[in-house]
């Protein structure tokens, strides 16, 4: 039986070539990245960038269906679950396990719309609730 491991964090820019390639569903070839890049970024750099991130698991590549030597790059890994491991390695290592240090922090210096402080309620009332049924469902 092979066990899953995690896929390690990804630095700064790895995080930028990867927004790059999540918001192409179909893929990215490094071109694309070059283009996309949120700063001027050479073209072997962004090559370089993606084959690291495919050895860290993040990316697969294949041939670029219009042939060439051009490859495709695809997300290997959803945005959504890089974000939840991220966001637990942060708060185990920063925060020593604490969520709610790292949510305080965030209320207190980040700003905040209206909507999103009542979206934030909701997921907490969500919360609460949920923790209420499973609390009830084990008394009894």
């Amino acid at each position: 039986m092979t066990i899953a491991r995690k896929p390690p964090i990804l630095t700064r820019v790895e995080c930028e070539v990867m927004k790059v390639v999540w918001q192409r569903e179909g893929g990215a070839t490094a071109n694309d990245v070059v283009r996309e890049f949120e700063r001027p970024i050479a073209y072997t750099t962004a090559l370089s960038m993606l084959r690291t991130l495919e050895k860290k698991g993040y990316v697969s590549h294949e041939a670029h269906p219009d042939g060439g030597r051009a490859h495709l790059f695809r997300a290997a890994i959803p945005e959504r679950a890089a974000r939840q491991s991220h966001a637990r390695d942060l708060v185990r290592r920063l925060f020593y396990g604490e969520a709610n240090e790292l949510v305080s922090g965030l209320l207190e210096e980040e700003e905040f719309s209206r909507d999103a402080l009542q979206a934030l309620r909701q997921q907490i009332d969500e919360k609460l609730n949920e923790n209420t049924t499973i609390k009830k469902g084990r008394k009894t």
